[in-house]
This record gives structure tokens, sequence and C-alpha cells, in this order.
């Protein structure tokens, strides 16, 4: 597959080289005020990608060895500063489901709890025993280890 892309990267090599070379034979039969209005256009060209390339470097900061972009709010629309929070929205949300069902599933391991001491066959006076209390406070794993 590469050598596919190799013969037909140079096929359009050559195709290329054919084609300046073309333009560039007929370039001298035009005349000279369309050459004058070419190379203009040539000009004004290279100042516009000039500009260009100097407004990307003064926006752009070397730190670290890193090109980072650096950003001014002067240019930006409300629309791309709301879309700069939409992230941070999206984690907070995340933040606020994960904190709900942590205190769901605390909520429910409780009332699951509550419904095996309500079902149990124990006497009223075993819930007052402080004994009893610390027997609850282990968890469920040791107790069943315990003889």
């Amino acid at each position: 597959m590469t050598t596919n892309f190799t013969i037909r990267n140079n096929v359009e090599t050559q195709l290329a080289k054919r084609w300046v070379h073309g333009l560039d034979a007929s370039l001298e039969s035009l005349p000279h005020h369309v050459n004058e209005r070419l190379r203009v256009a040539r000009l004004k060209a290279l100042g516009m990608r000039r500009v260009q390339v100097q407004q990307l470097a003064s926006h752009m900061n070397v730190q670290g060895g890193a090109a980072v972009l650096s950003g001014h709010d002067d240019d930006r629309s409300g629309w791309s500063r709301l879309a700069s929070f939409l992230p941070l929205l999206a984690l907070l949300a995340g933040l606020i489901a994960i904190h709900d069902f942590q205190n769901d599933s605390n909520a429910h391991k409780l009332a699951d709890i509550d419904q095996a001491l309500l079902l149990d066959d124990l006497p009223p006076d075993a819930y007052m025993d402080p004994g009893f209390l610390k027997f609850l406070s282990v968890p469920s794993s040791t107790q069943q280890a315990q003889p």
C-alpha cells in the first residue's frame, strides 16, 4: 500500500513540475501590464501572509519549550466565552450527580440495616443494651467470623 502512495506522490510531483514549467514559459508571452498586476498581487499576498504570521507570533508564548497560544479576550464573542465554561458546568453537574448517588446509596444501606433489625426476633430490652449498640457498630463480616 505504501508503494501505491509513493507512486501516486511521484506522479503528482511530476505533473506539478510540468505545470510550473508551462506557466513559467507562458509568463514571458504575457503583456507587461499583466505581469505588473501579477507582481503586485504576489507582493500583496506575501504581505498579508507576513501580517498573519506576525499576529500568530504575537499570540504565542513559549513556555518550557512548548508553544502556548495566549488568549486575548478582546476579540472573543459571548458565545465563545459561554462555550469555554461548558466543560466546567459538565464537571460540576457530574460531581453533583455522584454526590446524590452516594447519598442515596448510603440511605439504602441504612434502610436495609433498619429493616433487618425490625424484622429480627429480639426482645425490646436488647435494643437498650450498650453491648448491642457496639454489636451494631461492628461490620457484619466480622460478626459472622466470631463463634
